[in-house]
């Protein structure tokens, strides 16, 4: 899961390479889907997030940017500072699908790897098995 991580960033960190800041979220979203499709990464994208409530499914409109290989939410952003807002998005996103880690991921920003890019794990990754 670390190297999937790894890959994301950098396919992220590409397209920021290419496009640089400043442009609108679903720009670098289409250009994230291209890369991602270049390297070979399966994901979803755009999927409706599930909410039940007593085994029925509401009628909440909840869409996670990414949903890669299964295990990985992503989500996208083009602002001026990432906040608690969005974390609690990604979070919520994470534990309706059941996924371990999510990564939040702006545009807006010098440098991807330094600060703009937070990960996150719940309570799903704890109880994955640890490698050594």
């Amino acid at each position: 899961m670390d190297e999937l991580t790894y890959e994301i960033i950098g396919a992220s960190i590409e397209v920021q390479k290419i496009m640089d800041r400043g442009l609108l979220e679903s720009v670098y979203h289409q250009c994230l889907k291209e890369e991602l499709n270049h390297r070979k990464i399966n994901f979803q994208t755009e999927i409706k997030v599930p909410v039940l409530y007593k085994d029925k499914e509401l009628d909440i409109d909840f869409r996670c940017d990414f949903f890669i290989e299964k295990c990985i939410v992503v989500e996208l952003k083009s602002v001026q500072e990432l906040t608690s807002v969005f974390e609690a998005q990604l979070l919520t996103y994470m534990k309706l699908l059941k996924s371990p880690k999510g990564i939040l991921i702006n545009f807006n920003c010098s440098n991807i790897f330094y600060e703009g890019q937070k990960t996150l794990v719940n309570e799903y990754f704890t109880s994955l098995p640890q490698s050594n």
